[in-house]
């Protein structure tokens, strides 16, 4: 193993470890400030029991994940200084407005929702909700701008003095189309995650007791999220496909194992890709329903892997410019397999919520026991196809991988911090989902009191 080889398994490792926590944080963030304005607005202290209750498991999430956060942007100045050299100027601008705006707005928020209870009106506490959540969604904008613009790079030119990028438009890397796609999808997938917690959870005590208020009201909130939000998911992810298809055809190749170009190109529904040969070893397709997805076309020609890597050496020259086709391929599938099962299980609670027997169809709430980690799964693999379909590029195609690790960094140090990084995520791992089961098992607490209840009443 060379640094390289080392700097990317931290990188992958540690992005993949906290991107467990955001969409949970994202999706809890705005459950929270739902149930909160519900109670505002009926006075019911089930809503603020249930606020209370679905607070405290964000604030654990959110806890561990600004931690495992900040380790992120410390690699790129160890570990990938070329890349960051070559992207500072490019990168400034987005990270900062996260850091000093959306962050800012976030946790300063956060503090005043915390320790507002007594403090504040409820309408004005309820507002301090709805920014939190509209600071970590500003927050994933901007990450997600700067992630976006090494998908599809605008808005930049190249120095011929210094060889290294330079901003020329700030709003073309704002309303690059990328990063408003990747916005629309991480929203929604994360309000799927928060939406099957808050799912699984109820359902655990509501086999426990079938008419808990909280538990119930949780529930039919959790089934309309999981629903909606499953259905979101589905259709930005198809037009986000499409998307992909124009700007990055060599990673839409790959997610479809696709290694002659076609017109009518066929979907893969199961295949065995041999990326060597340049073949598929077993390949069971659809005919022409890869062209129908990607240009809603029955006869629109998609290009394969094979001629798109011809067509990159005689641009860029010698190499190999294909992606891990394998990788890239089961990971599309298991994140778009888990996709529709969240949609049947969002479909089916529906039923049961409409024929007001969602509470106490045990079986049910056991299957959404199972079905936790499905949406964490989804969120995994999906961050893989897009990070592990751009290879092997940093900046696609402008920077290679290759060529923006840290020339000073030997293996050995890499390996060190691999290690130290895994020992010590791995203890947050333990803390984080010993807090998690611990207050989600003990439940909403007793009824709130008349004076909880009016606490901070007056206008």
């Amino acid at each position: 193993m060379d640094a390289l080889i080392a700097a990317r398994w931290q990188f992958g490792i540690t992005t993949i470890y906290h991107f467990l926590f955001v969409p949970l944080t994202i999706g809890l963030a705005l459950v929270v400030a739902i149930l909160e304005t519900m109670w505002v607005r009926k006075r019911d202290p089930k809503y603020l029991r249930a606020t209370k209750f679905w607070g405290k498991l964000f604030l654990i999430n959110f806890a561990v994940g600004v931690v495992t956060g900040i380790v992120q942007e410390f690699q790129f100045g160890m570990n990938w200084s070329n890349y960051s050299r070559f992207v500072g100027d490019i990168f400034g601008a987005p990270l900062a407005l996260d850091g000093l705006l959306a962050f800012f707005l976030e946790s300063t928020f956060l503090g005043l929702w915390i320790f507002g209870w007594d403090r504040l009106s409820p309408r004005l506490h309820a507002a301090t909700a709805w920014l939190v959540s509209a600071g970590a969604i500003i927050s994933a904008f901007w990450i997600l701008a700067a992630n976006a613009w090494m998908q599809n790079p605008v808005g930049y030119r190249i120095n011929p003095a210094t060889g290294r990028a330079e901003l020329e438009s700030f709003l073309d890397l704002a309303r690059n189309p990328v990063a408003w796609y990747h916005l629309a999808h991480t929203v929604l997938a994360a309000l799927l995650t928060a939406g099957i917690l808050v799912l699984a959870v109820s359902g655990w005590h509501l086999i426990r007791n079938s008419q808990d208020p909280v538990f119930r009201l949780s529930s039919a909130l959790a089934v309309v999220l999981v629903l909606g939000s499953s259905l979101g998911v589905a259709v930005s992810g198809h037009f986000q496909g499409q998307q992909v298809a124009d700007v990055q055809p060599m990673k839409h190749a790959a997610t479809e194992a696709l290694w002659e170009t076609e017109a009518p190109a066929a979907l893969s529904l199961f295949a065995i890709p041999n990326r060597d040969e340049g073949r598929n070893l077993i390949d069971i397709r659809v005919p022409r329903l890869l062209s129908l997805l990607t240009d809603h076309s029955f006869s629109s020609e998609v290009r394969g892997i094979n001629d798109l890597q011809a067509e990159y050496e005689e641009r860029f020259g010698p190499g190999d410019y294909r992606p891990p086709v394998g990788a890239v391929y089961w990971s599309f599938r298991v994140m778009v397999g888990a996709g529709f099962a969240l949609i049947g299980l969002g479909a089916l609670g529906a039923w049961f919520l409409h024929r007001k027997r969602l509470h106490e169809v045990g079986w049910y709430h056991r299957a959404a026991l199972l079905a936790l980690g499905l949406p964490f799964l989804a969120n995994i693999t999906g961050w893989v196809v897009t990070e592990m379909g751009r290879q092997p590029w940093s900046v696609y195609n402008v920077l290679l991988v290759r060529d923006s690790v840290s020339p000073s960094v030997g293996t050995a140090s890499v390996l060190i911090s691999l290690i130290g990084f895994t020992v010590l995520y791995g203890a947050l791992a333990v803390i984080d989902l010993y807090l998690m089961v611990k207050y989600a098992r003990a439940g909403a607490g007793e009824e709130t009191t008349p004076a909880e209840v009016g606490a901070g009443l007056a206008y």
